[in-house]
């Protein structure tokens, strides 16, 4: 089960605990978004804010963390990414919002709804150095 809106740890114990995974979305420049799980949220951060991630993000600078939740494994953090991914920007824009009775209502079948986007979205700042 995720600890969604994460568990606040320092560098040196992520670092430490090394199994834990993290998913995240990243919110782009042009205000897409990018989903993706490390081991390491803080290495991972930097990496797509120097542009060294992933392609996509490096074309679409600056990004913005605004969504993660830790996993026990990452192999579990990457089995949530996959979902995630699959989903439209309605819903991911409700689980950045941490607004899951608008998550729960899309995920129903048939159901279809646009999130209003004029709230902005979090940012979320404790894996900056």
């Amino acid at each position: 089960m995720p600890v969604d809106n994460v568990l606040v740890r320092s560098k040196q114990a992520v670092d430490a605990v090394g199994m834990a995974g993290y998913l995240y979305m990243l919110e782009c420049a042009d205000g897409s978004f990018y989903v993706g799980s490390t081991r390491n949220m803080f290495e991972r951060l930097r990496q797509h804010r120097a542009g060294e991630g992933a392609a996509y993000t490096s074309r679409r600078l600056p990004v913005r963390l605004v969504y993660v939740a830790e996993f026990p494994t990452v192999a579990e953090a990457f089995a949530r990414e996959k979902q995630v991914q699959g989903w439209g920007r309605s819903k991911r824009v409700a689980l950045a919002r941490g607004d899951f009775d608008q998550l729960h209502m899309l995920s129903q079948r048939g159901q279809r709804g646009a999130v209003p986007d004029d709230a902005p979205l979090p940012s979320i700042t404790m894996f900056d150095e």
